[in-house]
């Protein structure tokens, strides 16, 4: 267990005194090492706060000294600080982290971001608040040291790093104080009520993530936010609703790449032993015909605030059918998703989009309409700049500021 820790963050192999005292042969062939074969750890309750998965242990050939492993945080967990002497190198392959050089500003790290830590860097590194996060780490050792544990980061240490890095409102049940919580209810009975809060939870900062990593064909950063939105207690059901509704907004050929996507997650997680919960299908048949279209009509009026009609809709009326009887009918009529949650599914892909700003504010409003407060909407936008993708970030915060502008003018 330790020579693999130690592997995992100082490319320290374990060497027998047996094997040190002899002569050590240099292979001449490329080997392949079957992940099947490769050991796997949890990480010690002496250097790691959380759960921590070591996996993929590797060490150079001789001359070589570089070793390593790939090392899975799960949601919270993070090193002890410590330090390398001849310095490490981090790739991000999955997920949200933070890294933090002692005395310097805690920093985000995202799927392909490359880390290189000096000599002698006192420093941690670990997973954000709401989901896991996955990196290889690369070091060499001196002297047959390759790492120096220290103190471990505290509670109160991670929790500044998280208010320092606006990732604070993301661990669940995380409530500021004043913030307001209040019902809303939905068209149906009981289908769409829920209790709400000025804050969204870690379940819903994943939902827009996951709709605009999908609206750009991002699958690496797919595959991370799918990851965080399980951990965060989101079904498999629900992770499916938000895919297959989003190809109305993206298009069948991203739906499907998407769901091909989380079909890899929820089988790839099941081989770490992680067991989703399934979720629940819908609750009744969907309606057929003049009903479908009615029951379409009826929840594209409540979202919208009013009957939807305009030019287009005068100049190609069959497009309000379809949007009726489709996407409001089949699709909003499923109950297995709140209306919320569609929303910000909606409203994640859209803010990814550059040239559909006109829908994204009429999604605002709508967000608005079923439950989602500004405050919500804001830190969703925040979300998206902690996730590097700043254009989406500015465009919600663009819409959101002209919809409150017009609707404080009445």
């Amino acid at each position: 267990m330790k020579s693999l820790i130690c592997m995992a963050l100082g490319g320290v192999v374990a060497i027998t005194s047996a094997q040190a005292s002899q002569p050590q042969a240099v292979p001449h062939t490329v080997a392949v090492q079957a992940v099947a074969a490769l050991p796997m750890a949890t990480g010690s309750a002496a250097t790691f706060t959380g759960t921590v998965h070591i996996s993929t242990p590797f060490q150079a050939a001789p001359p070589g000294r570089a070793g390593g492993a790939t090392v899975t945080f799960e949601a919270q967990a993070r090193t002890a600080w410590h330090t390398h002497p001849l310095g490490q190198t981090l790739i991000v392959t999955a997920g949200l982290g933070l890294v933090q050089q002692e005395g310097q500003p805690a920093q985000l790290i995202h799927p392909g971001d490359v880390v290189t830590i000096p000599a002698n860097v006192r420093h941690w590194h670990g997973a954000g608040p709401a989901g896991s996060m996955t990196h290889i780490a690369v070091a060499e050792k001196l002297d047959g040291n390759a790492v120096t544990w220290r103190s471990k980061v505290t509670d109160q240490e991670y929790q500044a790093v998280l208010t320092g890095t606006g990732l604070a409102l993301a661990v669940p049940g995380a409530m500021p104080a004043g913030a307001v919580e209040r019902t809303v209810k939905g068209p149906r009975a009981g289908a769409n009520a829920r209790s709400v809060s000025d804050t969204l939870s870690a379940k819903q900062l994943a939902i827009p993530l996951i709709a605009s990593f999908m609206a750009i064909g991002d699958m690496a950063r797919l595959n991370a936010a799918l990851n965080q939105g399980l951990d965060s207690g989101m079904s498999v059901s629900e992770a499916k609703e938000i895919l297959v509704q989003l190809y109305a907004y993206t298009g069948f050929p991203k739906s499907l790449n998407a769901l091909g996507e989380l079909l890899k997650v929820v089988e790839a997680r099941k081989q770490r032993g992680i067991h989703d919960a399934p979720g629940l299908e819908p609750s009744r048949a969907v309606a057929v015909g003049s009903e479908l279209l009615a029951i379409g009509k009826a929840n594209q009026t409540e979202i919208s605030g009013g009957p939807v009609q305009g030019p287009v809709f005068d100049f190609a009326p069959v497009i309000n059918q379809y949007l009726q009887s489709h996407l409001f009918g089949d699709i909003f009529g499923r109950d297995n998703l709140d209306w919320q949650s569609r929303e910000l599914a909606t409203l994640g892909a859209l803010a990814a989009v550059p040239g559909v700003e006109a829908q994204l504010r009429s999604h605002v409003r709508a967000g608005m309409r079923v439950g989602l407060s500004a405050a919500q909407l804001r830190q969703m936008a925040q979300s998206f700049s902690n996730y590097g993708i700043d254009e989406a970030a500015s465009r919600v915060n663009d819409a959101l500021t002209q919809v409150l502008a017009a609707t404080s003018k009445g």
